[in-house]
């Protein structure tokens, strides 16, 4: 029932919200004036804020803002020994700071390192965070751009990239999150400058715990559903997720612009009854998702979680199963990564669930910007579909998808399966998939999570894999540059070719697609997708495990 009432909740206030926080959204965007902060950021960028862009000059802007983004940060990393409040560490080597800049850049926040034994305060504050915020920015500036392309009669521009983000940082991330801040400060995260405290443990042996700007950090992380952490245990550490009522507060950051970037779109579209239809699908997946994932847990199938009477293992006892299971099917429906448990630990099917939640392409509701231009690229497809059904040329919101625009689809659609099940390959081929101790099904999981998360740009991960090394980090840095990249250039593409278009009116032969009936379709046809593409992987590492 506490876990009902739980997550009853947390429904109860992303609806609240969900309208007023959706409508703020469209202000920010479609506004005009700019104010001072803006207005000398424009300057010191050298930017026109009343210059719009093509899709190709705004892919341009992502591509080049964020290589240089990776280079400020691998540059950071490399050299942290010398700048100020470095606490004594060593710089990063090579292949961790290639991997860590990617990560960050690249809004997946995966971790290959200790963040508290690893890592200076100054890069923690103006390194990781400082890209937690802009790569959330990012992602978001993209997904109104290709909603700009629907509601666009006739017209080659998508609006202007640098306007977008500062403007999203500045009246969006940063007000939620210094607000956000402070609520954590209140419950006990820690935020201050120390290099550690020396404490006495129960045995009498002595530990160092580290201090430092936390609590500003997991403001950002969870609402640009960034994840990572300032702590190696991640949110499950008491200084960065102490009680139960910041494990929903952080599970309220995570969803809430996801979950308000549908009302952005019926806004801008001018129909918010489509923006109803696209959250119903996330709703719709994600219940389904944090049911099924609970279910397994709480039922603990297996000889220990049984004769222990829960399935508690890797798990924080004041969370329980239910605050834990929940915070997973969270964390990995959108792009967040940040985990309160041990994954790996996680019963077969319960384990497999945020497999699964990645797989689906993280569109329930997804991460910041990402989760709608992903449900979006997902709808088109699906109007395609009945669209071949009845024989006519199908259209989504007045725009016939034609040829250019499925093959940009269902390009964006290939790629991250490509990059997850050939990178899984390639670590088996080349010896490269962990351990003595990761063989079976289990050992298979682990290296199929690794590459699912990297590509969808997670962050999250089973473990049980030594990641550290030159090969894994690259990998994974591949996957993360590629998955994170690629389709937002064909997202881009896609929406510069919806802009061209005039607006086609509707007729008998059009599809509703603000109806139950398309909700379902888009349901579906995610479904089929995950599992005509990652069920064989999904049957020799979980599942099989789970039947074993």
């Amino acid at each position: 029932m506490t876990g009902w009432i739980f997550a009853g909740s947390l429904v109860l206030a992303l609806v609240a919200v969900y309208r007023p926080f959706g409508d703020y959204l469209h202000r920010v965007v479609t506004g005009t004036r700019h104010n001072v902060v803006e207005r000398g950021v424009y300057r010191v960028v050298g930017v026109e804020p009343g210059t719009e862009q093509s899709w190709g000059v705004y892919a341009r802007s992502v591509l080049a803002f964020s290589a240089v983004s990776i280079l400020f940060l691998f540059l950071f990393l490399r050299l942290q020994d010398k700048l100020w409040l470095s606490l004594g560490v060593d710089p990063v080597n090579p292949h961790v700071a290639w991997n860590t800049a990617v990560s960050f850049v690249s809004n997946t926040n995966w971790q290959a390192y200790a963040g508290e034994s690893a890592l200076g305060h100054l890069v923690q504050m103006d390194g990781l965070a400082v890209q937690n915020f802009v790569s959330a920015a990012v992602g978001i500036a993209v997904a109104v751009a290709l909603v700009r392309g629907f509601a666009a009669k006739k017209t080659a521009t998508l609006g202007n990239f640098w306007v977008d983000l500062t403007r999203i940082t500045v009246r969006v991330l940063l007000p939620v999150c210094v607000l956000a801040t402070l609520v954590f400060m209140v419950a006990g995260v820690v935020q201050n400058l120390s290099g550690g405290t020396d404490v006495t443990t129960l045995t009498g042996a002595t530990q160092h715990i580290t201090g430092g700007p936390v609590a500003s950090q997991e403001a950002i992380k969870l609402l640009g559903t960034n994840g990572g952490g300032f702590y190696n245990a991640n949110s499950a550490h008491p200084f960065e997720n102490p009680t139960t009522w910041t494990n929903w507060l952080q599970m309220f950051l995570i969803l809430l612009i996801p979950f308000s970037l549908p009302r952005l779109f019926g806004r801008m579209v001018g129909q918010n009854r489509q923006g109803y239809a696209v959250v119903a699908v996330m709703a719709v997946l994600a219940l389904a998702s944090v049911a099924l994932t609970v279910a397994f847990e709480v039922h603990g199938a297996g000889t220990v979680p049984q004769a222990a009477g829960a399935a508690m293992e890797g798990k924080e006892t004041r969370f329980g199963v239910t605050g834990s299971a929940v915070y997973a099917a969270v964390t990995t429906l959108t792009s967040t990564g940040a985990v309160n448990s041990f994954h790996d630990s996680y019963t077969s099917f319960g384990g497999m669930m945020p497999l699964v939640n990645m797989m689906l392409g993280e569109v329930a509701p997804g991460g910041t910007g990402s989760g709608l231009y992903g449900l979006l690229i997902l709808a088109i497809i699906t109007v395609f579909v009945a669209g071949l059904m009845v024989g006519r040329t199908p259209e989504y919101l007045g725009k016939k998808i034609g040829a250019r625009e499925m093959k940009l689809a269902s390009s964006y659609f290939l790629i991250t399966p490509a990059l997850v099940l050939t990178g899984t390959a390639a670590a088996f081929a080349t010896g490269n998939n962990g351990t003595a101790l990761n063989v079976g099904p289990h050992g298979l999981s682990e290296v199929l999570y690794a590459f699912t998360s990297a590509a969808n740009n997670n962050g999250s991960a089973f473990a049980g894999i030594t990641v550290n090394t030159l090969w894994w980090d690259t990998a994974l840095g591949l996957a993360m540059l590629l998955g994170r990249f690629l389709p937002m250039v064909l997202v881009l593409a896609l929406a510069g070719s919806l802009a061209r278009q005039k607006v086609t009116p509707e007729s008998e032969g059009t599809l509703p697609t603000h109806q139950p009936l398309f909700v379902g379709l888009v349901v579906g046809v995610t479904v089929v997708l995950v599992a005509l593409t990652f069920l064989p992987a999904l049957a020799l590492g979980p599942i099989a495990e789970g039947l074993s």
